[in-house]
């Protein structure tokens, strides 16, 4: 195993995926700006279905919440410890 060549062959792998993404995300805002047109929520096809619409959802501010009361913050918070790989 030749580890540089493998780094390689990632590194071009990863630059293919970014291009797909940004592939995949032009034709999301297309659909999306379509949707968006015509007055649209849902948009059927003969084999794939879009929704775009409002969505809401309700989440603890944690910095606002560790400012007014610290020692529960730190009493409610525990800490997790994981490997993470990054390449560049």
């Amino acid at each position: 195993m030749n580890i540089h060549e493998t780094m390689k062959e990632l590194a071009q792998y990863l630059r293919m995926q970014e291009e797909i993404a940004e592939t995949v995300e032009g034709l999301k805002d297309q659909i999306k700006a379509y949707m968006k047109e015509n007055g649209l929520e849902t948009l059927a096809s003969d084999e794939h279905k879009a929704t775009y619409k409002a969505v809401s959802s309700s989440r603890i501010d944690t910095t606002a919440f560790k400012k007014a009361f610290p020692s529960m913050a730190e009493q409610f918070t525990t800490t997790t410890t994981s490997t993470r790989f990054t390449f560049n």
